[in-house]
């Protein structure tokens, strides 16, 4: 390591986010794919809260919980992806110690969010197609609020130790961060101390608490199955099994992308430096991306209203 990226503090007042190591000749064209993904973020997840708070039919625990979700891609995205295109194409890459803590809290937390909205979704599928007579006395809007809440204060929490860890750790080797953000691992591996509290509570974290979710999640979807392939015709079939088609895509995009990100980080010493922040990056940026066209295109009451309310054609 040069002198240049070595210096003699604690707790710097800035970091230095390197960006994609490897790849910072080709910044620009990579920012090309990453500012067409937030610009459909956006303005899909906009679109998404619109058409609900708009159709009252669609006033029911799916969509708020749908809402729920398009909020949250919203914070994550725009948590991340403003300040990776300034450095793309402006070569924007300081970030102040404290604004770099607050990036990683609110990238924790609101992972742990839609996290823990998943498994309310799939809840909601679950009453819905398993117990249909009771799902309105289950599902009350005072219900719905109160799993919001919950959902809300356990991601708010329990992302809280490895934030405050982060910050008291000693950082007198380098305030170069080899990423486009801050994220957990790639800031606290620059700390000049035993770390492995910081690595154990991410491996609890991903693996217990997201791990659980991911059960809660199957054990939903097995029951839902289940009934599916004890209805007596295969229109019916194919018609319930299409309600939950949206939900288990949008959940593979969540999931899967943020298992291998970790595991990379974790056990991949041989992986390339610009493969692990990639990967970092495509748990982050791909749901926000890919949930309103998810469930725009695939939710028949969604997609119907879409079409009512933005006419394609004028006559």
């Amino acid at each position: 390591m040069s002198d240049s990226n070595t210096t003699d503090f604690i707790n710097p007042s800035t970091f230095i986010l390197q960006g994609i190591p490897g790849l910072e000749t080709a910044h620009v064209w990579i920012s090309i794919p990453f500012c067409t993904m937030y610009v459909i973020a956006v303005l899909g997840n906009c679109i998404i809260l619109y058409v609900v708070k708009r159709e009252r039919s669609l006033h029911e625990p799916m969509y708020y919980f749908l809402c729920m979700l398009a909020i949250i891609d919203l914070v994550l995205s725009t948590s991340i992806l403003p300040k990776e295109l300034s450095i793309f194409w402006l070569s924007s890459r300081e970030i102040d110690f404290s604004a770099c803590l607050t990036q990683m809290y609110f990238i924790l937390s609101f992972f742990m969010i839609e996290s823990g909205t998943f498994v309310a979704m799939a809840f909601d599928r679950y009453v819905a197609i398993c117990h249909p007579l009771r799902h309105s006395t289950i599902l009350t809007n005072r219900v719905v609020a109160m799993i919001g809440l919950a959902v809300l204060l356990r991601g708010c929490v329990i992302v809280l130790p490895p934030v405050l860890l982060a910050h008291q750790w000693p950082y007198c080797r380098t305030n170069i961060v080899a990423s486009t953000h801050c994220e957990h691992l790639a800031v606290v591996k620059l700390a000049c101390a035993n770390i492995q509290v910081s690595t154990s509570y991410g491996l609890f974290v991903v693996f217990g608490v997201t791990g659980l979710d991911v059960v809660f999640i199957t054990l939903s979807y097995t029951q839902i199955l289940r009934v599916i392939l004890s209805l007596p015709t295969k229109d019916a079939r194919i018609k319930t099994f299409g309600t939950c088609g949206s939900h288990l895509c949008a959940i593979l995009a969540f999931y899967v992308p943020r298992f291998v990100s970790f595991l990379t980080h974790q056990f991949g010493q041989n992986v390339p430096p610009y493969t692990q922040v990639l990967m970092s990056n495509m748990y982050l940026v791909v749901p926000p991306t890919l949930n309103p066209i998810i469930y725009g295109v695939s939710i028949g009451q969604i997609r119907g209203r879409l079409l009512r309310l933005f006419p394609l054609n004028e006559t």
